[in-house]
């Protein structure tokens, strides 16, 4: 796979603010087969930093309806917390 089918998008939180601030840790949505071996080279690759350590976990979609009976459904997906070395950044513009 490639590093852009990868790595979907950074997720832009509050909570994932104060990580970036405090341990340098950003928040990515992944492709759901990746691993973080995988993971790891895309970031290091997309955003020409170094990456430490990736925690990675499956998110489950919510059930969602809207004004009917029949009820939907999001997708799941996956969010790795890459931590990145002392001294680099993801700028995020």
């Amino acid at each position: 796979m490639n590093p852009f089918e990868i790595i979907k998008t950074v997720r832009l939180t509050e909570k994932g603010t104060r990580q970036s601030e405090k341990y340098n840790q950003y928040t990515v949505v992944a492709d759901r087969l990746a691993t973080k071996p995988q993971i790891r080279q895309a970031v290091q690759e997309l955003f020409k930093v170094k990456v430490l350590a990736i925690n990675t976990m499956n998110v489950h979609g919510k059930n969602r309806r809207k004004r009917t009976t029949q009820a939907g459904r999001a997708s799941d997906w996956k969010k790795a917390i890459v931590t990145l070395k002392e001294g680099d950044k993801i700028t995020l513009t």
